[in-house]
């Protein structure tokens, strides 16, 4: 907030007002992400919204500077799948801005438009580490979603840092649906898309008609198509990962990432020879579909082991309970992931893949994303106890801790009776 309140007065000629204090966080246990590793007793210091030094305790600590103490302290954590603040109530259409399935538009979408920073599921999941959410539109009546971006989880108006930051589009069975009924109407909606947008001259200058998108979608996915811009591919089953890989080989200069990936494992050696990452909710170990008969527990540890780039999100009701990675995070190290992988799909691995620099570890220079915890942050009794993004210390508090509060403080005899002893 100072450091935005410093710009706006920056813009308006005013007099520069007083930086915070600089704030100094120890913890028993410090994992920065970096090659520094993960240090006993540390203190990492902030200030001016950046990490000033990260070391052992001990280490010079500026005069003045706030003293923080923690058990843990870690990197904010990156939500790298989420609908996160694009709806308040997903089953109240008016308050549900995820997805348009009656619009004529798709690739051209931009769930940015849609984002609600006061929603009241910003707080909850700032509150449990989460510092960053990369948020993807819905995907409700064609298989191009239209477009996600990036934003803080501070709830200020231009939370949004990263705006249109990938083009989200569904393949399996989804995309089947979406496309009119088999996988290979959705292929054929793919390349005659990016066909769209390769002759946009005389598709849209002579004619205004594409074969499959309007001018508009063509507009939005010209950056996708030429390299410039990332693109989500959600997918499950390994058939469709591979088809997606032969997608890539055809067209090498994109860059793509796949989100769900539940049988991935199967085409693992494939996926680290061609660097394409993959974001992964380690809860999703039955078959639930027909695309995902081969799904386990084990799908993290063995991607990770195989080389594959992987970054964990939870998958299930990804708008209100984006919060709950750091448990799937957890539950990819009791089927054997890393515990460093497994924490660093949380941070560090977000952040490459969505290019988030200077987020996703503690370096000095590093953006003052920043969690002191009570425990171990993949350990489902811990939490945080102080927040801060860009050095900020965020309110701790969200509409739920507001209820619980007031409803405890009331005399024995005055409580509703889900909360009396």
């Amino acid at each position: 907030m100072i450091r935005r309140l410093l710009l706006s007065l920056a813009v308006l000629g005013a007099a520069p007002i007083a930086a915070a204090q600089p704030v100094a966080i120890h913890g028993e246990t410090v994992w920065t992400g970096t090659s520094q590793g993960t240090l006993t007793n540390g203190v990492v210091v902030i200030n001016n919204g950046r990490i000033v030094s990260v070391g052992p305790e001990g280490s010079a600590v500026p005069a003045g500077a706030t003293e923080v103490r923690a058990k843990w302290v870690t990197p904010g954590l990156i939500a790298a799948f989420s609908r996160v603040g694009l709806s308040e109530v997903s089953g109240v259409a008016p308050t549900n801005d995820g997805g348009a399935a009656g619009s004529a538009f798709s690739a051209a979408l931009d769930a940015g438009d849609g984002f609600n920073p006061d929603a009241s599921s910003v707080p909850i999941t700032r509150l449990e580490g989460f510092t960053r959410i990369v948020v993807a539109p819905e995907a409700r009546s064609k298989l191009f979603g239209g477009q996600g971006f990036v934003a803080d989880t501070s709830g200020l108006p231009g939370s949004i840092f990263k705006p249109k930051a990938f083009a989200f589009v569904v393949l399996g069975e989804e995309g089947a649906n979406r496309s009119g009924g088999s996988r290979t109407a959705a292929w054929a909606a793919i390349r005659g898309a990016f066909d769209d947008v390769r002759f946009f001259g005389a598709r849209f200058m002579a004619h205004n008609e594409g074969n499959v998108l309007t001018r508009m979608d063509a507009q939005a996915l010209m950056p996708a198509v030429r390299g410039e811009q990332m693109i989500l591919f959600q997918a499950s089953k390994a058939s469709d990962i591979e088809a997606i890989l032969d997608f890539k080989e055809q067209n090498p200069t994109l860059k793509i990432a796949i989100v769900g990936a539940d049988e991935a494992w199967r085409v693992s050696g494939r996926l680290a020879e061609a660097g394409v990452p993959v974001i992964i909710d380690a809860f999703s170990n039955l078959p639930g579909s027909f695309q995902q008969l081969a799904s386990t527990g084990e799908n993290a540890r063995r991607l990770s082991e195989a080389g594959v780039t992987v970054a964990i999100a939870h998958l299930d009701s990804p708008g209100h309970q984006a919060r709950l990675a750091t448990q799937v995070a957890g539950n990819a190290v009791a089927h054997g992931m890393d515990f460093d992988a497994a924490l660093a799909a949380l941070t560090v691995t977000p952040a490459r893949i969505f290019g988030l620099t200077g987020l996703g570890s503690l370096a000095p220079g590093n953006r003052a994303d920043v969690i002191a915890w009570d425990g171990d942050p993949l350990e489902v009794t811990s939490a945080p106890t102080a927040v801060y993004i860009d050095g900020e210390a965020q309110p701790m508090e969200t509409r739920q801790t507001k209820l619980r509060d007031r409803y405890l403080n009331l005399d024995e005899s005055e409580r509703p009776l889900a909360y009396k002893h």
